[in-house]
């Protein structure tokens, strides 16, 4: 190996390193405000001061990042909003990971008509737009919280289901499985102790990048209405009230907008420095 190329890959190396400090710094952060944010704000975010609405953000000590149009935090609303982001984003995608490995592993394992159906399910649901999917949910169950969670882990298992089918294709064939049906391991813990492990490295990135995905996706339904309840303080909610107050009042949409910026920021550079961590070849796509 040339010093040139030895070069290289410590900048790589340094880069990379960088990028974890700086997700890891940015989720820490934000885990932090949400673990305290019952102490700091004990209201909620949800107290009314009306003699102070649409205050100027540093003009007011009490009211670091001004106020909304009912005189309430946005500080408060901004960190209270975040415990609602991140639990739609943690729970949808760990909902979706258990419904799409368990589909995945068995469509693989098994092929046949099982994997047809399954596979033929998948392809028409991908046919789907999710903002149809989502008006027809919501039009149906219902809005609210939970059922946010729900509507994502529907929209969502699909991509870990392909993804686990199309590793456990690749492994059910190779030695160590055979040699575990040939003493009669049963199908279960082929499954779950064998072929699991062995592709969970892609499933983990996957996750990681899909609560990013997710916080945007509930902060884009909340702001079209289809979200959580309204009298709730979310980002998405907090944009969609500051957006006729954007030439008088910035702040009351961009501080929720950076809250919610620097979170997928942060998420997606961990889910990069994991994705390089566990495939540093980088043979594995996600």
């Amino acid at each position: 190996m040339t010093t040139q190329s030895l070069s290289g890959n410590n900048q790589f190396q340094k880069f990379k390193n960088l990028e974890f400090i700086l997700g890891a710094l940015l989720l820490g952060s934000i885990s932090l405000a949400v673990l305290f944010s019952s102490w700091l704000f004990p209201d909620g975010g949800t107290q009314i001061n009306l003699a102070m609405r649409l205050t100027a953000p540093m003009t007011e000590l009490a009211y670091p990042l001004g106020t909304d149009p009912l005189g309430r935090d946005i500080l408060a609303r901004v960190i209270i909003g975040s415990e609602i982001s991140l639990k739609v984003g943690i729970y949808s995608s760990l909902g979706a990971v258990a419904v799409g490995i368990i589909m995945g592993l068995i469509s693989g394992y098994y092929g046949g008509f099982i994997d047809a159906l399954v596979m033929r399910f998948a392809d028409v649901q991908l046919a789907l737009p999710f903002i149809l999917l989502a008006i027809t949910f919501i039009a149906v169950i219902g809005g609210g919280l939970t059922n946010m969670i729900i509507l994502l882990v529907i929209s969502q298992w699909v991509q870990y289901a392909r993804l686990v089918r199309g590793s456990v294709l690749a492994l059910k064939d190779r030695e160590f499985i055979l040699s575990a049906k040939a003493i009669g391991v049963k199908d279960i813990r082929i499954l779950f102790q064998h072929l699991l492990p062995n592709l969970i490295g892609p499933v983990i990135v996957l996750v990681t990048l899909n609560v990013a995905n997710n916080i945007l996706l509930e902060s884009s339904l909340t702001f079209l209405g289809l979200g959580v309840d309204p009298t709730i303080p979310s980002w998405g909610g907090m944009l969609a009230e500051g957006r006729t107050y954007l030439q008088t009042a910035w702040w009351v949409s961009v501080f929720p907008g950076l809250a919610i910026l620097l979170t997928v920021l942060g998420l997606n550079l961990l889910g990069d420095w994991l994705r390089d961590t566990l495939d540093p070849t980088g043979k594995t796509s996600v």
